[in-house]
């Protein structure tokens, strides 16, 4: 019985350090997914847009209720003209340009983070 016990013990102890060592696994591979995040969204103005709620509106490449940051960057050219036209827009709202849906205004947001934001977007173009 005392063996019993003594194998059953060695199991647990082995079968253990099998667990902790997944464990370390497990939060190697998490903090590696997290770092690769963060080497996506290394451009601030892309920082800046997942920050805010843009993207309950617009989407990298497909329209959702706003256009897709992909197909702006097709119709404005990257022109200082164009950038701050755009960070006004986000700032003031608007509506018109891409269908009759109104976009919100943001009007807390600095002139200057909007531009970063406008500036990636317009980064976008293929």
């Amino acid at each position: 019985m005392k063996k019993t016990f003594l194998i059953l013990g060695a199991v647990v102890i082995f079968m253990a350090s099998f667990t902790k060592a997944d464990l370390a696994k497990e939060k190697s591979a998490v903090a590696t997914a997290t770092m690769a995040n963060h080497a996506f969204q290394s451009n601030p103005g892309e920082k800046l847009i997942n920050k805010n709620d843009c993207l309950g509106c617009h989407n990298k490449t497909n329209k959702i209720i706003g256009p897709a940051y992909v197909d702006i960057a097709k119709k404005y050219p990257a022109t200082e003209k164009n950038i701050n036209m755009l960070a006004d827009k986000i700032i003031k709202g608007g509506t018109g340009v891409w269908g009759n849906m109104p976009m919100t205004a943001h009007a807390t947001l600095k002139k200057d983070d909007a531009k970063l934001m406008v500036k990636y977007i317009l980064s976008l173009k293929k």
